[in-house]
Parts: structure tokens; C-alpha cells; sequence
């Protein structure tokens, strides 16, 4: 079985419309690169497009109806929206499901140290990264620091062209013979993984009694005066080390796209692409965009958590009245794609794959049936019947797709929030967008994939 190269479907009309969407879909990354700016600039676009937000729709008195478009956050890190159909609630809905969060590295509670006359920030890792591909690249500072006088000051180092970068140093390798022999996944060690911030000392005559290490003192000065931030105020603080700079096109022909976070914010950002499309659907559409899959969806903003359900509860309570039964109905009789990125194959590492049973760039939308690893463990393993569905409406709208697992047997595996949404009974199966050297610092995918797919679910499931 054979899978063409969407590109070779693709009218000229269809290169020029797909090249102008991944224009806006890499702005979408450069001013998204943690969970909380992807929220951000999914409430700007979303009441742009005439999105309200659900607590204030409610609290007005006005009710819900068919075409009405509402949006709820939970904590600024998850995001759903929902155009309101024409059946009731409890029929069921399609959803787009995805995750805004991204392997990086997030800087400890207690962070600034002094050490051989440099200032550092100690950190901990987030998510399945190569520590060794994060070191010596220039990186950016993005996040938060909430106050205890209320106030939340919003940070972004390393981004603009007079902005200074950070680094993670790594040994030269004239001195790295022993580094050289140790496992990939130990030459960088995690404690080891702190990131160089200042070399200048302040100035002895401003030094207080107490202050023995000038050059964070330096650096606790200059937060002071940029941010009116004190040390300890990084104990209240999220702030998420990413690399610095922008996405770019990747290949003479600029057909695909280098980033950091395209797992999975290539997702989310064509499912928020696709809902933005919906008129007065038969079945009410969903766009769910959560945080921490990367950590195994834990926590109040990860798809274990009770915030989606909750959601659905009020908008039955709005539009038929307070009834649990109605709410697991509706989740019971929803479609969904659990829409997450999958290994796109390398053909100078092609002893990992399975050249039938694997992704490939520019083949259009990849659906598996499963992932978890080995043997399918952790998976969603979705059923014949709703993948027949499935295959329907994408020929029917002419889209370009093909099944794939992640990797042979045996040699690794993979998971996404599948698994967790199928506990309602509904119909789930993982879909994405195919990506070369996925959980590293920068991340390739064909433009040709990312143009379309999702609307047409929507649409007819």
C-alpha cells in the first residue's frame, strides 16, 4: 500500500494557499512558546472570530444556542472552545484534542547561584529530552513571576534582536575524553544542565555587608530595575528556558518548517485553524488545547484533570438544565482525533522504523491506530469501524492521509491523551502531523501537512 506525497496533489492555487497558512502558523510559534502564550494568543484569535468567553456568556443571562461560540481557560494553560450545533448536547461532539506544552527546561524554585565567577540558574528538565542537544545554543527566558502584593510580571528575554541570549555550556572537546565515553543519556548530566546568565560583578562599593557573591548580585540589581523582581520572588515564579529565535523555512524549496514546540503546536494550531471555520455545525465542535502531556498529563490543566467534563457540565446546565446523565452521554457519543504529532521517517537512522507501518513528511495527515509501546501498552487502540469513518470523510473532502506506529516493534513507543478521553466511551483515534527530530531543540515538518485536514472532521463525523 501506497501513500502519495500531498505535494503532488497539490494544485498551484493549493502550494500558494498552504505557503500563506504556515506563514501565520509559525508567527503562531514565535509568540507561543510556552502553554501560557499559546492560551494568549488562542483567546486573541478566538474573540477576533467572534468567541466569547463562557463565564461571561452565562453570567449575562442570554443561554446558549446553535451558532454561538464560546471559549473557557483553566489557570491560563488550557484552552476549549465550542461552536454550539444543532442537536442537542447529549448527541455528542467532535473534537479536535491537542497539547500547547513542550519538552524545555524550567528553572528551580531557588535558582541564582555564583560558581567560578559566573552567575547561573539551576534548573530542572520538562519532558523526554536529549540533555545533550540543549547545550551550547543560545536560549531564551520566557514566563512568569507572580508577587505576593498580587502582581504578575510577564518575562521574555532573548527574543528581540538586542535582547541578550543564555546558554547550557558544554566541555570542549580537547578536554572531553572521559565526557566522550560516557552513554548519550548521561554525557550531559541533569543536575549539570544550569544555565550561564552573568559574568559582571557589581561594583564592590555597592556590595552590602552581607553580599559575598558580586556577580549574582549583579543580576539580582538588574531584575530589580528591569522587572522590580527580588530573589526571593523566583520561589513564585514559572519561567520555561526555550531557544531563542524564530522559526524559519527549512530546504531550497522552502517546503517545510524548522521551529521550536511544533509537538505539538502544530496540532493545536490547526485545530484552533479548523474550529475558527465553523459556522452552525450539526454537532457541536470542540477545540481542546491542553497542557502537561508531556509529563503524563497530570495536574489540574492536564487532560486528567476534571476541567473539560466540568465544561461540558455547564453548557448542559445553560442550554438543558443540570443533568450528569446528559454530560456522559454527550461524552459518551463524541468522535474525537487526538491530535498529536508522530516520528516522521529518517532515512539516515532507518533501523528504527518500519518503512510500511511509519510516518513520512509531506504524506498528509497520520493516523495511528495506537501508540503506547511495545506491546501497545498505555495505548488507545482505536476501532475498525470508527478508522472506516474516518477514511470516508477524508476522500470525500480529498485529504491527504496515511496510517502509520511509532517506530518497530520493540525499540521505543510513544503516548498522547487518547487513552484518556477513550475511558468515556467515545470514539478516539490519534492523528498529527509528521515530524523529523521530534523533542529536540528544533523540530522539521512539511508545510505541505500542516495546510489542511481537520475542518472536514468537523464537519462530518
Amino acid at each position: 500500500m501506497k501513500f502519495e506525497s500531498a505535494w503532488e496533489k497539490y494544485s498551484s492555487k493549493d502550494i500558494k494557499a498552504a505557503s500563506a497558512f504556515c506563514e501565520k502558523y509559525k508567527k503562531f510559534l514565535d509568540k507561543g512558546k510556552t502553554e501560557r502564550e499559546c492560551v494568549d494568543q488562542v483567546v486573541e484569535i478566538a474573540e477576533k472570530a467572534g468567541f466569547v468567553k463562557l463565564e461571561d456568556k452565562l453570567a449575562s443571562g442570554e443561554g446558549l444556542k446553535p451558532g454561538d461560540r464560546v471559549y473557557s481557560i483553566c489557570m491560563g494553560k488550557t484552552a476549549a472552545l465550542f461552536v454550539i450545533g444543532s442537536q442537542p448536547m447529549e448527541k455528542g461532539m467532535n473534537i479536535l484534542g491537542a497539547h500547547i506544552d513542550s519538552p524545555r527546561v524550567d528553572v528551580k524554585s531557588n535558582p541564582l547561584y555564583q560558581a567560578g565567577g559566573n552567575a547561573y540558574l539551576d534548573t530542572h528538565y520538562y519532558g523526554g529530552i536529549k540533555k545533550y542537544q540543549w547545550v551550547a545554543q543560545p536560549m531564551a527566558i520566557h514566563g512568569v513571576v507572580c508577587k505576593k502584593d498580587g502582581t504578575t510580571v510577564n518575562v521574555v528575554i532573548g527574543e528581540k534582536e538586542k535582547d541578550p541570549v543564555f546558554v547550557f555550556t558544554d566541555l570542549l572537546i580537547h578536554l572531553a575524553q572521559s565526557q566522550m565515553e560516557k552513554k548519550a543519556s548521561v554525557v550531559v548530566g541533569g543536575e549539570n544542565l544550569d544555565l550561564l546568565i552573568g559574568n559582571m560583578p557589581l561594583n564592590k562599593s555597592k556590595l552590602s555587608k552581607d553580599e559575598k557573591d558580586a556577580v549574582t548580585a549583579n543580576v539580582l540589581q538588574l531584575l530589580k530595575k528591569k522587572y522590580k523582581i527580588e530573589e526571593e520572588d523566583f520561589i513564585s515564579a514559572e519561567l520555561e528556558i526555550v531557544p531563542a529565535g524564530k522559526a524559519r523555512d527549512c530546504g531550497l524549496d522552502s517546503s517545510m518548517i524548522i521551529a521550536y514546540g511544533q509537538d505539538d503546536r502544530i496540532c493545536a494550531y490547526t485545530s484552533l485553524a479548523a474550529i475558527l471555520e465553523m459556522e452552525v455545525p450539526d454537532k457541536t465542535s470542540c477545540c481542546l488545547l491542553v497542557d502537561k502531556e508531556e509529563i503524563g498529563s497530570v495536574g489540574a490543566t492536564g487532560m486528567t484533570g476534571y476541567f473539560f467534563e466540568n465544561t461540558i457540565g455547564e453548557i448542559i446546565a445553560a442550554m438543558e438544565g443540570e443533568s450528569l446523565v446528559k454530560v456522559r452521554r454527550c461524552l459518551a457519543n463524541s468522535s474525537m482525533l487526538s491530535s498529536d504529532v508522530s516520528a516522521a521517517y529518517d532515512p539516515l537512522y532507518p533501523d528504527a522504523f518500519e518503512t510500511k507501518n511509519c510516518a513520512y513528511l509531506s504524506k498528509g495527515m497520520a493516523f495511528s491506530k495506537f501508540t503506547g509501546s511495545r506491546g501497545k501498552y498505555d495505548s488507545n487502540d482505536a476501532n475498525a469501524e470508527y478508522i472506516a469513518k474516518i477514511r470516508k470523510i477524508l476522500d470525500d473532502a480529498d485529504v491527504s492521509y496515511h496510517f502509520c506506529e511509532l517506530g518497530k516493534v520493540d525499540v521505543g513507543g510513544g503516548g498522547t491523551i487518547a487513552y484518556i478521553m477513550a475511558k468515556y466511551g467515545m470514539d478516539v483515534i490519534d492523528s498529527g502531523m509528521a515530524i523529523l527530530c521530534m523533542h529536540a531543540p528544533y523540530e522539521v515538518s512539511s508545510k505541505a501537512d500542516v495546510y489542511k485536514g481537520y475542518k472536514a472532521f468537523l464537519l462530518n463525523a
